[in-house]
């Protein structure tokens, strides 16, 4: 997952722990913008951000307040930290409740904090991908809503039969198919085409795949398979 351009909005009334923030994430290559207080931060479009850090202990509206403001009302699923010297169970707890995605009392250590915002951004990524019917093997992208496949991010122009022929691969990675199961799974029983279609179909998709054409495997006497 690349993080230059992940927007992190930060709120926290703490000036001096905002810059030190800001300055952090700025230098492990994040976009940031900073909020001294709940009602500044719902100015600034949050559900535009990538993941929020929040404190609770703010203004009028707490960061408890905002965080369900932002599930209930805004309707956005944008992840979010708490950073607040609120570290009892009922105040953890609490924060779950309201859709956090981790919870960090201060004081907290840079290191930790990091380590925690590129794992909740590296979960909310995956978690994305799987919303929008994408699935990854290694750098292949099998776009199953758009019926698309992408290849160290560039499309791979593929033709319908192509298509379905990779997707029961990388599926089914290991699991040999023999070219009477890929023609009865890709053609189906109705129409007739020869084994060598399968084998034609399979010379192409090697060639388009680059590099990767050579996962594409054949096991001599039973079929094809991808291995990585």
């Amino acid at each position: 997952m690349d993080i230059k351009g992940k927007k992190i909005l930060i709120v926290d009334d703490e000036e001096d722990l905002c810059e030190i923030l800001q300055y952090n994430l700025g230098n492990e290559g994040y976009c940031t913008e900073v909020a001294h207080s709940a009602e500044e931060a719902l100015e600034r479009r949050p559900r535009d951000f990538d993941l929020i850090l929040l404190d609770v202990m703010m203004g009028q509206i707490s960061g408890f307040r905002f965080a369900d403001m932002l599930r209930k009302e805004l309707k956005s699923n944008v992840p979010v930290i708490f950073i607040t010297a609120k570290d009892t169970e009922n105040d953890v707890l609490t924060g779950f409740s309201l859709g956090a995605d981790d919870y960090i009392a201060k004081p907290f250590s840079v290191n930790e904090l990091m380590a925690r915002v590129k794992a909740v951004l590296k979960r909310s990524h995956k978690d994305r991908i799987k919303s929008q019917g994408i699935s990854k093997f290694g750098p292949i992208e099998l776009d199953t809503a758009r019926k698309r496949l992408v290849l160290n991010n560039r499309q791979v122009e593929l033709t319908k039969k192509e298509y379905e022929i990779i997707k029961l691969l990388l599926e089914n990675q290991t699991k040999v198919f023999s070219r009477e199961d890929i023609l009865e799974k890709v053609w189906g029983s109705d129409v007739i085409v020869t084994d060598r279609t399968v084998d034609v179909n399979i010379t192409r998709l090697r060639a388009k795949l680059g590099n990767f054409g050579q996962n594409l495997k054949n096991k001599t006497g039973y079929g094809y398979f991808f291995e990585f």
